[in-house]
């Protein structure tokens, strides 16, 4: 198996700069949109068959070092007793928002054996494609990231009602928390169990808090996650924080191995800020693979330069790869930083 990207989340010497894409199976491919035209998308999650099928699709089509799961960070509040629907214009939707606490109460911390078995399954059938292949990633919501779906019943611009219970009902938005803390450390102990071989953590929206709201109301429920996870297993876990440049300070204090990068910080600039205490993942931003090659080249080289100051660096994108993306520039993206760290 091609070990590359496990060794980089450790900081171990490596021939190559290992690189995957967010979002790498997903609208851009043909292959996945041909999958995707028979099966609604929360169908497509909880299909192991089709999960696994999508997952392996970019490993085979652009030669990634790395597989991640097909799922979605909303999937395990589903099992804790909410509706969700996924609407093609709004994004996902709660269509009872969790804003009292009645509405807290009613939330159950699930069993993933049992109520989120599809996923440990497709997870299982991934590591037996995969095994001369590349390592599997499984992922799961930070818990503020998935609270602000709860708390707005969907996306938001201004996560006005996110931060209203935050401020004027600190108690009730803690608890809510917790719930949702307890479920996600669940979730990734089992993910792990199954047989994920280093796992992400997603903190979406973690960028709309100012650096003393982030240490209040979001980090600590991620250090406890890690700190959960440390107990059972050793395998690399992966902070990204999308929109926190500002928030390195506290982010390399999660106890991640890997901080995932957007591209609005020079990587160079981020290595120096958390010196050799964490690897670094990240930082190309997705619109720049529509650049001509040489261009494309240039930024890949200076990312590359930058991330060899950190402990170690997962080439990626800077966020999840857009569906307008010919898929001839994400294998473009994918060959030049394997040609060029190789170099």
């Amino acid at each position: 198996m091609n070990n590359t990207f496990l060794k980089a989340c450790r900081g171990e010497k490596v021939d190559y700069t290992p690189v995957w894409m967010m979002r790498q199976a997903g609208r851009y491919l043909p292959d996945y949109q041909r999958v995707r035209g028979t099966v609604t998308f929360l169908e497509l999650c909880k299909n192991p068959e089709l999960a696994c099928e999508v997952t392996l699709q970019p490993v085979d089509i652009l030669g990634v070092d790395a597989a991640i799961l097909f799922s979605d960070i909303l999937i395990p509040l589903e099992a804790m007793g909410l509706v969700l629907e996924f609407h093609e214009k709004r994004g996902p939707v709660f269509p009872d928002p969790v804003r009292t606490a009645a509405a807290v109460d009613r939330l159950r911390i699930p069993d993933p054996e049992a109520d989120l078995a599809f996923v440990l399954n497709t997870i299982r059938l991934l590591r037996r494609e995969l095994a001369n292949k590349v390592p599997l990633i499984g992922f799961a919501g930070a818990p503020f990231t998935l609270a602000t779906y709860l708390i707005e019943g969907g996306s938001s611009k201004f996560f006005f009602e996110t931060k209203k219970m935050m401020y004027t009902a600190p108690e009730l938005y803690c608890r809510l928390l917790d719930k949702i803390t307890a479920c996600t450390s669940r979730y990734l102990k089992a993910q792990a169990v199954a047989g994920a071989q280093a796992l992400q953590i997603f903190d979406s929206w973690a960028g709309i808090l100012g650096p003393d709201d982030f240490a209040q109301y979001a980090l600590p429920y991620v250090q406890s996650i890690i700190a959960d996870l440390r107990q059972v297993t050793d395998i690399p876990i992966i902070y990204f924080a999308n929109n926190g440049a500002t928030l390195l300070a506290q982010s390399k204090s999660s106890g991640a191995d890997v901080l995932g990068l957007d591209w609005r910080i020079d990587i160079a600039d981020a290595a120096r800020q958390v010196g050799d205490a964490v690897a670094l993942q990240g930082n190309l931003d997705p619109c720049a693979l529509l650049l001509p090659r040489e261009e494309m080249a240039a930024r890949i080289k200076k990312i590359l330069a930058g991330g060899r100051l950190a402990r170690g660096h997962v080439c990626n994108l800077g966020h999840g790869i857009l569906p307008e993306t010919p898929p001839a520039q994400a294998k473009l993206f994918i060959d030049l930083v394997h040609e060029l760290s190789a170099a």
